[in-house]
């Protein structure tokens, strides 16, 4: 997705209120007005309101699942609570947490205990719950969750074994960093708390002292673009009240002490032994050209009661690394607890200084550090070939990752934990290679690898096939390298594995393309199962829909693929439909690679605000998710023929469709969202392939993004030609066909300005196209609310009818 943030929320766009700039009628007239929201078609509307298909947590041992009730859209009076952009992020500064699309809270809470059956409900929890961020105690049955109301950020405990819930901490500060954790035996939090001497909000002296500065006297300084970046003095002082956090350990009575820690935090962690405490603290100075993560930090030790054992290291402020993937800062960086030591740190340090351009056997290394954590007392312990993204301890063995963003590559390796000694490279691979893919490895309650006491590890993976997705649990043995699949998703499902501790019992997700999921038990040993949940369709107006994996040859041999959507009364022989395309495009270095089978034809619909399945109910065949691959092989760069390897794309799926006899030619669609956006906008700038499109929070002017977007590493100076010709916002003369666009006021995604849409509306309009452009109040890079959410499609029903249904060439 491409990534952005707005400055200061409650940006003002045309004043007040929704304001819809369009073309009525003739191509030569415009118009402009304030509406109200508008409703799409009934069945729409039933189809956002449906229930929330209930989302499933474990208890660490296995014996309890809570079954958190999700819920739907926000309200707009919701959408409209005060939101504060400030260093990068988004907080609400009532109740001291962060904003996003989805609230991420849950409405509701329930309990099985799998161990007999039982559901039950626990008392005292909060009236209107809004729980968040459930985390388990090393104590049985015992885990604490935040409670998000509108005035306040809470801290509760809830006690599985006599069933009930209580309050431990208000103020909690969920702005930034790790807001609470267990400690290592499970008697005690550790929390970030709104500072207690904070006092009132900074008020700014609306008489300026002097202008604000910056300047840079000949270091390459290269940023991508951000939104919600500080401005200036005033920007500072507000993230300093807002961010800064006391750190209080609480009991499990509620009896909350401060420890005297304080400071903005990037990160707070218990060591395995909860002896000491691991924290990188934001520190100046400060950037107004990057966001809070790239801020300097500050790495220290503390004891468990507050006193400071060592600062260690100060990351520096990353503002002057090259413009690459593989880029990393000089110096020691992600600082961390070795999970299979009591209080033993380590880090990775860039050997080739963090610049990728460097030619070298080695990347990165990695180093331990012990008491008294002297950093001059290091020891390395790895040298790699790549970059190290992260390091998986277990009983008696260690698996180290690697990548290359540049090639795709990717590396894991076994080392011995005892003597830090390589024992084998167990996977070179390239990344967008999903049909190798070993997945993902299983952790246990302490974070460490699950292991089986014998050398066998276990993950569990996607599954990609050229059948589509078959998840599976694979037990792996890292020292004999014998893998054996504990469990694959059956031919006509789509079954993921939800739940493993290797006790004997695996639990999975079912579901089909009718079937809504549900919860199994799976004895792996007789493969037993049970059914655990028991939900109902949600949509039992698509119920009888018929849905297709499509797989088609792009001319230059390429396979693509996508997901059909045709309505249930559709039979061959019928009339060809209407279709709307929905698509993302995605990079890939090699053809094999893009040429794989992504998805499966037995996923259960999921209508959320991006799905365009919403309009077979009003008669047109759908295809979502169709492949938009863009190769660069070898020495070229994907972007190199960005524009051609759409057309190409849009071709083959359009011949195929119209092949089947399911598309009228002339009644074709094509939408996007974000990248998708993008796309979109060039489809019709550089093809008659579509009879109307709808882009939604896109950009369209690449000059606006110079130091890279997406996949794309180079500057605009570097590949200026890829930039212009990438940019639909330089053929908007082009742009003939009907194009409606669409985009939150307060987009906070990086290169998404809002700008960039009212400036390729412009553009068109100038030059006599057919555009509209719906600006939304309170919305993000997602629309969030319900009345946002419903009107956007009623805009997007209106413009499907007027250019598509019913079009007439």
């Amino acid at each position: 997705m491409q990534m952005n943030f707005t400055r200061k929320t409650n940006r003002n766009y045309l004043k007040a209120g929704l304001f819809i700039a369009f073309l009525a009628g003739s191509p030569m007239t415009y118009a402009q007005e304030a509406i109200k929201y508008q409703l799409p078609p009934q069945s729409i509307v039933n189809l956002v309101d449906a229930p929330q298909i209930p989302m499933e947590e474990f208890s660490p041992d296995g014996r309890y699942m809570l079954v958190l009730e999700v819920p739907g859209f926000q309200t707009i009076i919701q959408a409209s609570q005060p939101v504060l952009g400030v260093a990068g992020l988004r907080i609400n500064p009532i109740s001291n947490t962060t904003v996003a699309e989805n609230l991420g809270t849950f409405k509701g809470l329930k309990i099985r205990d799998l161990s007999n059956g039982s559901e039950f409900s626990i008392q005292g929890l909060p009236q209107d719950l809004q729980i968040s961020d459930v985390k388990w105690s090393s104590k049985p049955g015992v885990f604490a969750f935040l409670n998000k109301s509108l005035e306040d950020t809470e801290l509760w405990l809830a006690d599985l074994n006599n069933k009930t819930a209580k309050k431990l901490l208000s103020k909690v500060n969920d702005t930034y960093g790790s807001t609470f954790q267990w400690n290592g035996d499970g008697t005690a939090l550790l929390a970030q708390q709104v500072n207690s001497s904070r006092g009132n909000v900074p008020v700014q002296n609306p008489v300026p002292t002097g202008p604000v500065v910056q300047e840079n006297l000949g270091g390459i300084t290269p940023s991508r673009t951000y939104q919600n970046l500080l401005a200036n003095g005033y920007d500072e002082t507000l993230m300093e009240y807002y961010l800064t956090s006391d750190l209080i350990q609480v009991d499990l009575q509620g009896n909350a002490k401060p420890i005297g820690i304080k400071g903005i935090f990037k990160s707070v962690s218990y060591s395995p032994d909860g002896k000491y405490i691991l924290t990188e603290k934001v520190v100046k100075p400060y950037s107004y050209l990057v966001p809070i993560y790239l801020f300097p930090a500050e790495v220290a030790v503390y004891s468990s009661t507050g006193s400071k054992v060592k600062d260690i290291y100060t990351i520096p402020l990353a503002d002057k690394m090259p413009i690459s993937f593989d880029a990393v800062l000089e110096g020691p960086r992600n600082f961390e607890w070795r999970k299979d030591k009591d209080a033993s740190l380590v880090y990775v340090q860039a050997f080739d200084k963090g610049d990728p351009n460097v030619k070298t056997e080695v990347r990165d290394e990695v180093f331990e550090l012990g008491a008294p954590y002297d950093l001059s007392s290091s020891n390395k312990i790895f040298s790699g070939t790549y970059r190290v993204r992260d390091i998986q301890w277990g009983d008696g063995l260690a698996i180290v990752s690697e990548n290359w963003r540049k090639d795709r590559s990717t590396k894991m390796t076994l080392i011995n934990p005892k003597t830090n000694q390589v024992v084998k490279v167990l996977s070179t691979r390239k990344s967008e290679d999903t049909y190798t893919d070993p997945g993902s490895f299983v952790k246990n309650e302490k974070g460490q690898l699950l292991t089986d006491g014998k050398g066998s590890v276990f993950t569990q993976g996607l599954g990609a096939s050229p059948e589509g997705d078959r998840p599976f649990l694979m037990k792996w043995n890292v020292q004999n390298g014998k893998q054996d699949t504990l469990y694959k998703s059956k031919r006509g499902y789509y079954e993921e594995p939800i739940f493993f501790n290797n006790t004997g019992v695996l639990y999975v997700s079912r579901e089909s393309a009718k079937d809504a999921p549900n919860v199994y038990s799976v004895n792996i040993k007789n493969k037993k199962e049970s059914k655990i949940t028991n939900f109902s369709d949600p949509y039992p107006s698509i119920a009888n829909v018929q849905k297709t994996l499509l797989s088609y040859p792009r001319k230059d041999g390429l396979n693509l693929s996508g997901t059909l959507y045709v309505p249930a009364d559709f039979k061959k022989g019928d009339a060809p439909l209407p279709v709307l395309v929905w698509a993302y495009p995605r990079e890939f270095k090699t053809k094999e690679a893009a040429g794989q089978v992504k998805g499966s034809p037995n996923r259960f619909p999921r209508l959320a605000f991006r799905s365009p399945v919403y309009w077979v109910t009003q008669g047109y065949a759908v295809v979502d998710q169709a492949d938009m691959p863009i190769v660069g092989e070898g020495t070229s760069e994907p972007n190199d023929t960005f524009v051609e390897q759409i057309k190409d794309n849009a071709s083959a799926l359009i011949d195929h469709i119209v092949g089947l006899g399911v598309a009228d030619r002339n009644r074709i669609g094509v939408g996007g969202h974000s990248y998708g956006a993008f796309m979109t906008a060039n489809l019709l700038a550089h093809t008659d392939l579509f009879a109307a499109g709808i882009a939604r929070s896109g950009a369209y002017n690449r000059t606006l993004t110079p130091f890279g977007f997406q996949g794309e590493a180079r500057t605009y100076w570097q590949a200026k030609d890829t930039y212009d010709a990438m940019s639909p916002f330089t053929y908007a003369p082009q742009i003939k066909r009907p194009l409606l666009m669409t985009h939150g006021m307060d987009d906070e995604n990086s290169g998404t300005f809002p700008i960039q849409s009212e400036r390729l509306y412009a553009a068109i309009k100038g030059h006599g196209g057919i555009v509209r452009l719906v600006m939304l109040p309170k919305e993000f890079h997602g629309y969030r609310s319900r009345e946002g959410v419903l009107h956007t499609f009623w805009e997007q029903h209106q413009w499907l009818e007027k250019y598509v249904k019913n079009n007439k060439k």
